[in-house]
């Protein structure tokens, strides 16, 4: 009873691990909890249905809220409120941008009449008109490029005065975009008159 074991009979015995067991839940076994019973389960699922509904009521309800925020942001893009502009549009960074290009005169917002006028003259079949339509083009670019540049130069420096620690990311780029279109069809609608001082 008290004696020692030999070599055979310690192999023999199994060993007892002290590791840990991994507890990963099977996907297949039970949750902790009893199955519902049918009648439960079909209730569950008639609330379900009912939440639907009210799914349908928030849906609406977020479209009419969606319609009246587009409604401000229209009344605000014509006539130039802060407050309910989209956010490209928004902050004091924006609006100094808005006001330098609007108080300017620019090549670039006669752009798309003056392309139809050149389209026009470079369908007539006289070789002479064609060659002065190729050469509108030309000018009318190099003035544009031209003029953007120094629109561009002349805005950084305003904004790096007026606005050191603020962020100027893609004003510039917001300022020249709004060059390229025609006064009276920008959006926000100009708040300054030509040749105000900003």
């Amino acid at each position: 009873m008290f004696r020692r074991r030999t070599k055979d009979e310690q192999a023999a015995t199994p060993t007892v691990t002290t590791e840990p067991v991994d507890q990963r839940r099977d996907p297949q076994a039970p949750k902790g909890r009893p199955t519902p019973k049918r009648n439960e389960a079909q209730s569950q699922r008639r609330q379900r249905v009912t939440v639907s509904t009210d799914r349908k009521a928030a849906a609406k309800q977020a479209r009419e809220a969606r319609r009246i925020e587009m409604a401000k942001q229209r009344e605000a893009l014509a006539s130039g409120d802060e407050r309910y502009l989209p956010v490209r549009d928004k902050g004091p960074v924006r609006k100094l941008c808005r006001n330098y290009v609007d108080a300017r005169y620019h090549v670039a917002e006669l752009f798309l009449p003056l392309a139809i006028v050149i389209l026009v003259l470079s369908m007539i079949p006289n070789m002479s008109i064609k060659d002065i339509s190729l050469l509108l083009w030309l000018v009318l670019i190099v003035l544009i490029v031209l003029q953007s540049v120094f629109t561009g130069l002349r805005l950084k420096k305003v904004l790096r005065q007026r606005f050191p620690n603020e962020n100027t990311r893609g004003a510039v780029a917001y300022a020249l975009m709004r060059t390229l279109q025609m006064r009276r069809m920008r959006l926000p609608k100009p708040q300054v008159k030509r040749g105000e001082q900003i």
